[in-house]
C-alpha cells in the first residue's frame, strides 16, 4: 500500500486551487450564477484549465497533458468540492479522459488528437451515459447506422456546454461533435445547479468511431468517475464541517455559543469521524487508480459506498445547525445539499456500490 498521505506537491496545487477558488469562486459568485442559463462558469474554467493545466492532468505528456496521476486530480476534486464549483472538471477532464484513454490513444488516431484537445481545456467533453449509471451496469445505447447515429439518451451530465460527445453505440465508441446538425442538446431542470443534465437526441448525426470495444472504454471512464467523485464529496463534506463548527462558535443563545451545547457537540463530533473516514476511503481508492492496483474494483466501491452518505449527512447537519439562516436562498449551504443529494446517485448508488463489492470480496448475500 502505498502512502496515503498527501505529498508537499499535492499540498501545494491543493494551496494554488483554493486561491484560485476564493478569488473567483465565492459563494455569491456560484449563487449568481446559478440563476443564469450558463451551463458552466467558462472563466473560472479558463483560469483552471489555460492558467494551470488542470485539465490535462491526467492526460500523458507525450500527448499534450501534464503527466499526472489520479492523487493529484482527486486533490482537484476535493477543493472543486469544496467550492461546488460550477465547472465540468469530474466530467471532462476525469471521465471522459479516462473513457479516452482506454482507446489506445498511443497509436495516435482520433483518440489521441481529442485527448490533446481536452488537455488544453479549450475543448469540453463528456460521456453520453446517463450520470447514475454505475462502472459495468447495462446501458442504453443509440442506434449507428453507416457512420450516422439515431436514438435518444436521457441524463447526460454536462452535455449543455460540452463540444464533444463520447456516445457508445452498437459495441463501439463515437465521437459526435455537438455544434453540427442532426445533434439536439436539450437542458432539463436539475436539483443540482452546478452540474446540469441534459437530453440528447441524434437524428443521423456523424460520428467518429473512436474503439471497438465500447463496453470496456465506458466502465473505465465510470470508474473513474465514482473513485474520484468520492474527493469531491470529500471537499463537500469537509467545508459543511468546517462552516457548521465555526457558526455554532459564533452564534449565541442564552448567553452562550450553541456550540457549547452538549447535544451539539456529539452531533459535531460524530460528522468529524465521518469525515475523517471518508478521506482515508478517498485517498485509497485515488491511490489504487494512479497505482494501477488489481483491488482498484475494490477501493472504488468501497469509497462511493462510504462517501455518498456522509456528504448527504454532513450537508444535512449543516443545513438544520445554520438555523433560519440556512434555509435561506442567499446562504449557500443549499447549493451544497443539492451537490450532495445529486452525487448520492452519480455513478452508482451507494446500495449498488455496496452489491458490488459483495461480489467482488465474494460476500454475496444468502
Amino acid at each position: 500500500m502505498s502512502d496515503l498521505l498527501y505529498s508537499e506537491e499535492e499540498e501545494a496545487l491543493r494551496s494554488a486551487v483554493r486561491g484560485l477558488l476564493a478569488d473567483r469562486c465565492d459563494a455569491a459568485a456560484v449563487l449568481a450564477r446559478a440563476e443564469t442559463d450558463e451551463p458552466h462558469d467558462r472563466a473560472l474554467w479558463k483560469a483552471l484549465t489555460d492558467g494551470m493545466g488542470l485539465a490535462g492532468l491526467l492526460v500523458p505528456e507525450e500527448l499534450g497533458g501534464q503527466g499526472a496521476t489520479h492523487r493529484e486530480a482527486a486533490v482537484v476534486l476535493e477543493e472543486l468540492g469544496r467550492a461546488v464549483a460550477p465547472v465540468p472538471y469530474l466530467t471532462s477532464a476525469v471521465v471522459a479522459t479516462e473513457t479516452l484513454l482506454a482507446c489506445e490513444p498511443g497509436r495516435g488516431g482520433e483518440a489521441a488528437e481529442l485527448l490533446g484537445a481536452l488537455a488544453t481545456g479549450r475543448t469540453v467533453a463528456a460521456l453520453a451515459v446517463g450520470l447514475a449509471a454505475a462502472p459495468g451496469a447495462a446501458l442504453p445505447s443509440v442506434r449507428a447506422e453507416a457512420g450516422a447515429l439515431h436514438g435518444e439518451l436521457t441524463g447526460i451530465a454536462d452535455a449543455d456546454g460540452a463540444d464533444v460527445l463520447l456516445v457508445p453505440a452498437d459495441g463501439t465508441l463515437f465521437a459526435v461533435d455537438t455544434a453540427q446538425d442532426g445533434v439536439t442538446v436539450t437542458p432539463r431542470t436539475s436539483l443540482d445547479l452546478t452540474r446540469r443534465l441534459a437530453t440528447v437526441a441524434f437524428d443521423g448525426a456523424r460520428a467518429r468511431a473512436l474503439a471497438g470495444d465500447a463496453d470496456a472504454a465506458v466502465r473505465r471512464g465510470l470508474r473513474a468517475g465514482a473513485a474520484l467523485l468520492a474527493s469531491e464529496q470529500l471537499g463537500l463534506a469537509d467545508w459543511c464541517l468546517t462552516e457548521t463548527v465555526r457558526y455554532t462558535k459564533e452564534r449565541h443563545q442564552f448567553n452562550r455559543p450553541v456550540g457549547s451545547f452538549q447535544a451539539l457537540k456529539h452531533r459535531l463530533a460524530q460528522l468529524w469521524l465521518e469525515v475523517v473516514n471518508t478521506r482515508a476511503a478517498a485517498r485509497a481508492a485515488a491511490d489504487a487508480l494512479a497505482t494501477g492496483s488489481a483491488d482498484a474494483d475494490v477501493a472504488a466501491a468501497l469509497a462511493q459506498a462510504y462517501a455518498a452518505p456522509v456528504a448527504v449527512h454532513a450537508a444535512e447537519e449543516a443545513l438544520q445547525l445554520h438555523g433560519g439562516i440556512g434555509m435561506t436562498w442567499e446562504h449557500p449551504v443549499h447549493l451544497y445539499l443539492k451537490r450532495a443529494k445529486a452525487d448520492s446517485i452519480a455513478y452508482g448508488t451507494a446500495g449498488r456500490h455496496r452489491e458490488a463489492l459483495a461480489e467482488l470480496v465474494d460476500l454475496r448475500a444468502p
